[in-house]
């Protein structure tokens, strides 16, 4: 019996460690459930989150490039053969295909990007402004293409990116567009370069020389090359840092302002209703004359009024000529100022 007890105790003793080694790892997960259930261990818990989304927002502090952004996507694309470009042509043409135009379109976003950077130097700000107008172009030109015609898509739509990204350049250039018309479209790019060759060739570069070179007119050479040489200035803009005065009052103009307009309008009013009532104070012969010699756009002759009547041209004239003194002398008195007025339109 004692040896039985003796080998119990001995087990005990030898399996008493690995209760231990396993009964360890359970208190210890008891205590950090029992901690995460404290207020105070949540926030740490947030606190660490914090950190590592801080750190995070470090790596994130790195400059992001929205262009090479934008060209690691558009490589995702590939490019068509000459074959697929006219077979989805002609289901855009036929169909109006959506599927077919969206592969058309993006199989040519690297060719808007190669032609925007050619006008770069010309524009020298925010490139994805003219990928942006050029994209415009190439989907315009997918509505616009003709599979039929044996010609490359990418070069026909080249026309149209060009287009689209030439006006927003010239829309954008200045606050006031500096080129409306084809010709001065076409000097805008070439103005300065030309006149750097004729330099170059040891000739002065003058209107009439450039205007020959380049097919349009001496006038819009000048107009050009005032605009490209000038920046816009503000007319409410002051004379000088020092004074209240703007630049717009030094400007002249051959319109009427608006008070003289009005006050000319006012007159014609008055004078139409003096003449309603000078018309009841003359005979009905009197009436005949004025309105077909006086008051008409196309006067008959006094011979003719004359044959109508029975007499001379010369009495017709005197009579003409008696109406007209009336209606002047009826005029001075019912119209204040009427004198001065009519001083004023014979001087001019």
């Amino acid at each position: 019996m004692k040896k039985k007890t003796e080998n119990k105790r001995k087990a005990a003793k030898t399996k008493a460690p690995k209760q231990r080694k396993t009964a360890k790892p359970r208190a210890q997960k008891a205590k950090i459930a029992a901690k995460a259930q404290r207020p105070e261990a949540a926030i740490s818990a947030d606190k660490r989150k914090r950190v590592s989304v801080d750190k995070k927002s470090d790596k994130a502090l790195v400059k992001f490039d929205p262009l090479q952004r934008y060209l690691t996507e558009i490589s995702n694309y590939k490019l068509l053969t000459r074959e697929e470009e006219r077979e989805f042509g002609i289901r855009v043409r036929e169909h109006g295909d959506r599927t077919a135009a969206y592969a058309l379109v993006t199989s040519n976003l690297r060719l808007v990007v190669k032609i925007a950077l050619e006008f770069q130097r010309v524009w020298m700000q925010n490139l994805l402004d003219l990928i942006q107008e050029g994209n415009i172009g190439l989907m315009q030109a997918v509505k616009k293409f003709d599979p039929y015609k044996n010609v490359k898509f990418s070069y026909y739509a080249s026309f149209w990116i060009k287009a689209y990204i030439l006006k927003f350049i010239m829309d954008n250039w200045r606050l006031v567009k500096i080129g409306t018309t084809q010709g001065q479209r076409k000097l805008f790019f070439k103005l300065k370069k030309e006149k750097q060759k004729l330099i170059d060739m040891g000739f002065d570069p003058k209107p009439k020389l450039l205007s020959e070179r380049l097919g349009v007119s001496e006038r819009e050479v000048v107009d050009m090359d005032q605009r490209l040489d000038g920046w816009d200035v503000s007319l409410d803009a002051p004379l000088k840092d020092d004074s209240d005065t703007e630049r717009i009052e030094f400007l002249s103009t051959a319109s009427e302002s608006i008070e003289d307009q009005v006050s000319k309008k006012e007159i014609e009013v008055l004078l139409h209703n003096k003449i309603a009532e000078f018309r009841k104070k003359m005979t009905p012969r009197e009436l005949e004359i004025f309105d077909l010699r006086i008051f008409s756009d196309n006067p008959v002759t006094l011979q003719e009024i004359g044959d109508r009547y029975g007499i001379s041209r010369e009495r017709v004239r005197q009579v003409e000529k008696n109406i007209v003194k009336k209606m002047r002398e009826f005029f001075k008195r019912e119209i204040p100022d009427f004198a001065s007025y009519t001083e004023g339109r014979t001087a001019e």
